[in-house]
Order: C-alpha cells, then sequence, then structure tokens
C-alpha cells in the first residue's frame, strides 16, 4: 500500500565554522523523534555537520559520514544532513564537491547529491557534480535533491520532476542580502513544477534562517525567522498527484504542458552560448 501522507522536519541549526555540529545535530533528532512522532525524515542545513571550511574536506565514505550514519540507524529516521565538502583524489590532485549523502532509517546511504552549481566566484576551489539526484522512499514516494545555488538554475528542479520527484529537498547556507530573492525562487520553483520544497538554511555561521516550506499550488506553509527553529510538515504526496492530474487550485496544468510543447530551447545547446552570453565576460569576483 502507498502511503499519502510523510511527515518531514527541517532543521533550521545555529552552524558553527569552527567547531563539529554532528552531536548537536544528533539531539535535534533525538528530540524530534521524541517530540514529533510522526516525523520520518529529517532535512539539514547546507554544510552543516563540519561547517563551511574547505580544509576539513573528507572522502565518501568518510568518518563523519559515518558518523550520521549511526544518527539515522539510533533514531530509524531518514536523514539527509545538509552537506559536507568530499575530497576525491584523482590523477591530477585531489578535487572537492560540496556533497550530501542521502540515508535510510537503516543507516545505509541510498545516493549522494553533489552541488551542480557552487557559488562562484565565491565558492573557490570546489567543482560541480553532474548527475541529478532522486530517490525513492518506498510505499511513499520519489524525493529529489539539490543544494543551495541549484535552485537558482531552473532547469535543475525541472530535471528533478521530470524524473518523478514530487517532494524537492534543498538544503542551503545563505548568509548574504538576497535571501529575500531566494524565498521568491523556492516559491516560484514549487508552484511550476507542482512539487513540495523544502529550503532549509543555516543561522549563525552558517546563514542568516528564513528558511521555506511550500506546497505544489504555490502556498507558503511556512517561513522561519532568525533564531533556530524545527519545522515539522505532513506532506500530502496524493495532493501531487492529483495536481498534476487536474492542474494547481483546478487551474493551470504547468507539467504536462511543458511536455507537450511545440518549441525546443536551443539556448541548452552549448553552442548557443558562443554569442550574447560570452560577452558577458569572465566569471570572476568584481574588484
Amino acid at each position: 500500500m502507498t502511503l499519502s501522507n510523510f511527515g518531514i522536519a527541517g532543521v533550521q541549526m545555529y552552524v558553527s565554522a569552527s567547531h563539529d555540529n554532528v552531536e548537536r545535530m544528533g539531539g535535534y533528532m533525538q528530540h524530534i523523534r521524541k517530540r514529533f512522532p510522526w516525523v520520518r525524515m529529517v532535512l539539514f542545513p547546507e554544510l552543516c555537520p563540519l561547517g563551511p571550511g574547505r580544509d576539513k574536506a573528507e572522502p565518501l565514505p568518510g568518518p563523519t559520514e559515518d558518523r550520521l550514519r549511526e544518527l539515522a540507524r539510533e533514531t530509524g529516521l531518514w536523514l539527509i544532513p545538509g552537506s559536507m565538502f568530499e575530497a576525491v583524489d584523482t590523477p591530477q590532485g585531489t578535487v572537492v564537491y560540496n556533497t550530501t549523502p542521502v540515508i535510510d532509517p537503516h543507516g545505509d546511504v541510498v545516493a549522494r547529491c553533489r552541488k551542480l552549481f557552487p557559488f562562484r566566484p565565491y565558492e573557490e576551489g570546489v567543482e560541480g557534480g553532474t548527475e541529478f539526484c532522486v530517490f525513492d522512499v518506498p510505499d511513499v514516494g520519489r524525493f529529489g535533491v539539490s543544494i543551495c545555488y541549484d535552485m537558482w538554475f531552473p532547469e535543475t528542479t525541472r530535471s528533478l520532476v521530470a524524473l518523478g520527484a514530487e517532494v524537492i529537498l534543498h538544503p542551503t547556507m545563505t548568509d548574504t542580502i538576497d535571501r529575500d530573492v531566494e524565498l521568491a525562487i523556492a516559491r516560484a520553483s514549487a508552484v511550476t513544477n507542482q512539487v513540495y520544497f523544502f529550503d532549509i538554511n543555516g543561522v549563525g555561521d552558517g546563514g542568516v534562517g528564513r528558511s521555506i516550506v511550500c506546497d505544489p499550488s504555490g502556498y507558503v506553509l511556512h517561513e522561519s525567522q532568525a533564531g533556530d527553529e524545527i519545522v515539522a510538515i505532513d506532506v500530502d504526496l496524493q495532493r501531487v498527484r492529483r495536481e498534476r492530474e487536474r492542474g494547481l487550485r483546478t487551474l493551470g496544468q504547468p507539467l504536462k504542458s511543458f511536455r507537450d510543447r511545440a518549441c525546443d530551447f536551443p539556448v541548452y545547446e552549448r553552442r548557443a552560448t558562443d554569442g550574447y552570453l560570452q560577452s558577458l565576460g569572465p566569471l570572476v569576483k568584481p574588484t
């Protein structure tokens, strides 16, 4: 039997850049297990376990991921622990990715999502991933993962939804003055793709807070302020399926219209960037 409702808790928490945050994450998970027994999945902000220092990059699997796996196993919860910097040895040297593992309630890693769009030119020395990340929760539905700046590229969310995602899990670490813009992007991403969108930010060294959860009709289910907060939401996946069939608010059916489109999008061909986009100059920090 396929379940319709599924509890997800986003944790907007203080993220330290100088200290390990894994123990505090475990405390939140234990609290959620007791306080919200209907929650089955927990999502933390980007770079939450070890903070935003690239010098803390580890291979995956690795020691920190093993600790996170144990937290999932102890609590019996699905865990998307934000992300970590992943160190990969290559013949040319060590390559670093911004990666979040997806850990099931048994403590097994079922997927790893590498951030597709590092926040260049500021997120220096980090390579972009090349694969879209979706995974299935048995008897529930399909979930997609993207990380922070990925949201600014609507092709990312559209691709995850085209792969069947009904919920987008989006850890972020926004500590800049454009957070208000991201709130609009999160809502637009939800409604144009008829999907639940969980955009969970950190506080302290991990961001300015203001996490947001939007439903497939574009309604804001919750917007946090600037402090620590547990955002526990019971999503209704049957509603996603019904609205994709009948239209959001029984109106537009954007996924079907996209599927049945008459136009092509030549901008997505690499050669299309040889014109105007090349004239914008190199991707560098302003001076």
